[in-house]
């Protein structure tokens, strides 16, 4: 490295956001996560005494330190840490890096640790490039992924490293870390005279969503953007705070997790008859940009799936709401959606359109009956071979009933429909009471003629 590059990379390291230039160096100095790093856990001693031999995989949302936690590590180890971003580098480049890591154990013996941030954006065939050198632990991997890697990682690199879960920093850990920046005078405005006043704290602190990258990126906005006043004190008000992060990061990606973990949320709080808890969840997802028709959708298939006959409207009113949403669009779209989530999350449950699946499963483990002869079409076919004959037409009989058999005979009194006491289905099932209990005296009768 001559003196230009060596004063190009200082003027950088400089000039650089503050989120970069305040990452931690040490530990020590990381914020929150002690449930991994904190004294006397595992991933903390193996660290710290250079003993980090099996692969580790470090799951958790953006902005919670795992790219911090990976740069720790290379500051404390002795082996080679090399770095890569799954985004930007390829099987080629991991071609390189595997040719580098055995020439260098085979001459100076010596380790080497694999980074690569956003291991998910890896394809299969990618990561199945990576797998034998994990495996005879050519290279040890330290990869980072806010996808569950569960999901989004081949089993196989899975099974062979550590899972270890960063959370969501708390708004105490996001306090501390913007009192870090302000107070640190190397790398943060401790040699500036800043105010941050308690309002503008608690703002930060509650908008940044648990992220320290969004939380450091609004202060190092309002403290570039505020003029000092006569005293050479630059203040940071709550007017400040409130334009530097307007809106508060929600972790909400439409491929991840958080995706179906908030939709599941969704749909069993208005199973679980909570409409403000399903008020929470739709907030949520339309705040963070989900798409109002796959919430529709989810909310039809739950008044035919949990509302069902309990009350029939449910699905009318959810469909209703899909219609009148394609009228609309946002922002006047959301009224529609919430008054049907208020509907599905107060009718009366019922969950008897399983019997669907009864049904099914009949057919699956014995066949298809025959159709009885009376329930055959008559229009083609009733001279020459007598289909259709014997059928009792229902609305020639009082109430529009009639007793007669209409599964096939191997299936007669089997009963697929169990009605719920919910709601009309209440209804339903005393009048399917008293039309069975005479449907099965009707059968009866008819043995007993036959005999």
């Amino acid at each position: 490295m001559d003196l230009f590059d060596h004063a190009m990379q200082e003027r950088m390291r400089h000039e650089s956001p503050l989120a970069d230039r305040m990452r931690p160096q040490t530990l020590d100095e990381i914020v929150g996560q002690d449930h991994i790093i904190g004294e006397g856990r595992l991933l903390r001693r193996a660290i710290q005494a250079d003993r980090l031999f099996s692969s580790i995989i470090l799951y958790g949302p953006p902005g919670t330190g795992k790219t911090t936690l990976a740069r720790v590590i290379s500051n404390l180890t002795k082996a080679h840490f090399e770095s890569m971003s799954a985004v930007l580098a390829g099987v080629g480049d991991l071609r390189q890096v595997i040719a580098e890591a055995k020439e260098r154990r085979k001459l100076y013996q010596r380790r080497t640790i694999l980074f690569i941030d956003e291991v998910h954006r890896w394809n299969k065939s990618q990561q199945d490039a990576l797998l034998p050198h994990v495996e005879t632990g050519l290279v040890t991997l330290i990869g980072a992924t806010t996808q569950n890697p569960y999901f989004d990682v081949i089993k196989a690199l899975v099974s062979r490293s550590r899972i270890f879960e960063l959370n969501t920093l708390t708004e105490e850990d996001i306090r501390q870390i913007l009192l870090n920046a302000l107070e640190d005078p190397e790398r943060g405005y401790g040699k500036m005279d800043v105010v941050l006043e308690p309002e503008a704290m608690a703002h930060l602190m509650r908008m940044a969503g648990g992220d320290a990258r969004n939380a450091l990126n609004a202060l190092e906005l309002a403290v570039e953007t505020t003029p000092p006043d006569k005293d050479g004190v630059i203040r940071i008000g709550l007017d400040v705070a409130q334009e530097s992060i307007q809106k508060r990061a929600v972790l909400y990606d439409k491929n991840d997790d958080a995706h179906y973990d908030t939709i599941s949320a969704f749909i069993k709080s208005v199973r679980g008859s909570d409409p403000d808890a399903a008020l929470y969840w739709l907030a949520k997802m339309l705040y963070a940009g989900e798409d109002p028709r796959f919430i529709l959708r989810r909310l039809i298939i739950l008044a035919g799936e949990d509302i069902g006959m309990a009350d029939p409207i449910g699905l009318v009113v959810a469909n209703a709401a899909a219609q009148a949403f394609e009228y609309i669009g946002l922002p006047e779209g959301i009224f529609p959606i919430t008054e049907a989530t208020l509907y599905l999350a107060t009718a009366p449950k019922s969950n008897s359109a399983f019997a669907y699946h009864a049904a099914l499963h009949e057919i699956e483990e014995n066949g298809a009956g025959p159709i009885p002869v009376h329930l055959m079409d008559a229009s083609r076919d009733a001279r020459g071979l007598g289909h259709g004959e014997g059928y009792d037409y229902p609305h020639d009989h009082e109430d529009h009933w009639t007793p007669q058999q209409y599964l096939p005979e191997r299936l007669a009194e089997t009963k697929f429909y169990q009605p719920s006491d919910q709601g009309y289905e209440s209804q339903v099932k005393d009048r399917l009471r008293r039309w069975r209990e005479a449907q099965v005296k009707a059968l009866e009768d008819l043995k007993k003629e036959a005999e």
